[in-house]
């Protein structure tokens, strides 16, 4: 198909992006405006140079990066979708532009991987590619707005998370940037009115308005990346750090691929949130928390705290104010919680620069204490002179069964030995007050006693996964939900008791665990 004049591109453009283009305006007073000469930094000498190679935009290239990465190459290490660098090269089944780049620059894989100047020189080099094959002439190459296909399939993904993408470029075109760099290099774009040409990119949906919570968008994620319906009550909110840009993570979930998804992705510049699973389905995100809860992704890294804005924190925050409301969440953080807080997982986001108090007053409810005070991936054995979460988790289980282990202060005294005694006396276990793994069953397990099965849910299965981990010396997710890694673990404890072996707990699994065998 032929392309148009430039001249009628822009004016295509312009109708389809005029609320952008006139708030730039608005927000400036200025027109477009060239970018200055670069100074003599590595990073502004590397973005300098392969514009010039490639006749790529200068600005644009930033943008590109900054939206990417926020111009941190995290010393070679991969994104989720296995991107990496300032300009996120990716290696993955649908996104191959790493080794693109070096088939078009000739560097090595490796070093397009670690050396910025490299890795910019290659992100280039992809743009161009693009351009050249939707058929940019050298005059569009001079118009920024040409570019909006381009950028959108350097995104490589499709549809709506392709124009999310290629916008959320666009705008800090129209907003302009001054970006610190890790070492504190400062690189600028300034702010210029943008009419971006959107003609080749299909937009349709891109706006279309989340079915749980109308402030967001809606672009669902593939569904072999998640579970239709639930197996547990929803009882907490679940905060992950995405470890790499917002439309490239949404792109990532709309791969049948990745086996992961979470239900919201918060944008780190201004807070927009697109949903991409429903509430009532569960997605893969927590492990053995996703049957009983809802994952917010936040666009960033955990190791830069330049990515938790302001915004992203209200915005998250008055989401999951909604979420506790709509499906009675306590706001604490027993139930908003970080993804290396749930049991089973080997993740550390949101990380160590996640402000848990400002959040949690923004949510509007109280810090706490993170995770459940009695679920822990093991028991270790606690006696006289032992202190901290576990020593507390017992003398929580002691009181509540009547045995005064005295105030829950996390400290083993003779008071919280005496409590042991008599409990282990009363279950016909060595009274030596020492809590190790039979005490520690007995205890978890001490209540109620209802029948479970395959699809059973709620506290009392939380009870048996816990007496579980203790009594098999193996994590069991404590979800409050019976699948069958529970049934699994049921019939390995009741093959190793010697009881009747058939993954359901009735009243001889229930007295097993309570004797603390």
């Amino acid at each position: 198909m032929p392309r148009s004049p430039v001249a009628a591109r822009t004016r295509a453009g312009a109708s389809v992006l005029a609320a952008l283009t006139v708030t730039a305006l608005v927000a400036t007073g200025q027109p477009a405006t060239a970018a200055p000469a670069p100074p003599a930094e590595p990073l502004n000498r590397a973005f300098a140079r392969a514009a010039q190679e490639y006749g790529v935009p200068r600005d644009l290239l930033a943008a590109v990066g900054y939206g990417e990465s926020r111009l941190d190459g995290h010393a070679g290490k991969p994104s989720q979708a296995n991107g990496y660098g300032v300009m996120h090269l990716a290696s993955n089944p649908d996104n191959r532009s790493l080794e693109k780049a070096a088939a078009l620059t000739g560097e090595p894989a490796d070093r397009l991987r670690r050396d910025t100047a490299a890795n910019i020189l290659g992100g280039a080099a992809v743009l161009r590619d693009h351009a050249d094959r939707l058929g940019l002439d050298r005059a569009e190459r001079r118009d920024v707005n040409a570019w909006y296909p381009a950028v959108a399939r350097y995104s490589e993904a499709e549809g709506p998370a392709a124009a999310l993408y290629a916008d959320t470029v666009f705008t800090f075109l129209a907003q302009g940037l001054t970006a610190t760099a890790p070492g504190g290099e400062e690189v600028r774009v300034p702010s210029r009115p943008v009419a971006p040409d959107k003609d080749e990119v299909p937009a349709a949906g891109v706006y279309a308005q989340s079915p749980d919570y109308p402030s967001a968008l809606w672009v669902p994620a593939s569904s072999q990346n998640y579970a239709t319906g639930r197996t547990a009550t929803i009882d907490k909110v679940v905060v992950h750090v995405t470890q790499g840009s917002y439309a490239g993570s949404i792109s990532w979930f709309q791969n049948p691929a990745s086996q992961v998804s979470a239900h919201y992705v918060i944008r780190s510049s201004d807070g927009e949130i697109t949903q991409t699973v429903r509430d009532s389905d569960t997605a893969w995100h927590a492990r053995s928390a996703n049957s009983s809860s809802i994952g917010l992704e936040h666009e960033g890294w955990v190791d830069n705290p330049a990515w938790f804005t302001d915004a992203m924190y209200r915005s998250s925050a008055a989401l999951a104010s909604h979420l506790a409301a709509r499906y009675s969440i306590p706001k604490n953080r027993t139930h908003i919680v970080g993804h290396s807080e749930v049991p089973g997982n080997d993740h550390t986001d949101p990380g160590v620069h996640w402000d848990w108090n400002y959040y949690m007053q923004l949510v509007g409810g109280g810090p706490g204490t993170p995770g459940d005070s009695l679920t822990f991936p093991s028991y270790a054995v606690q006696q006289s002179g032992s202190s901290g979460p576990q020593v507390k988790a017992v003398q929580q289980l002691l009181n509540a069964q009547g045995y005064a282990a005295g105030t829950a202060d996390g400290i083993f005294g003779p008071t919280t030995k005496s409590a042991s005694q008599a409990f282990q006396q009363a279950r016909s276990l060595t009274a030596d007050g020492a809590v190790g793994p039979k005490t520690w069953t007995a205890l978890l397990s001490a209540g109620t006693t209802p029948a479970l099965v395959r699809g059973s849910s709620g506290d009392a299965v939380k009870r048996l996964q816990r007496s579980l981990t203790a009594a098999l010396g193996t994590t069991v997710g404590a979800d409050g939900s019976f699948g069958p890694t529970t049934e699994t673990a049921v019939r390995d404890y009741q093959s190793s008791r010697g009881l009747s072996v058939d993954g359901k707990v009735g009243p001889a699994t229930w007295g097993a665990l309570q004797a603390g065998r």
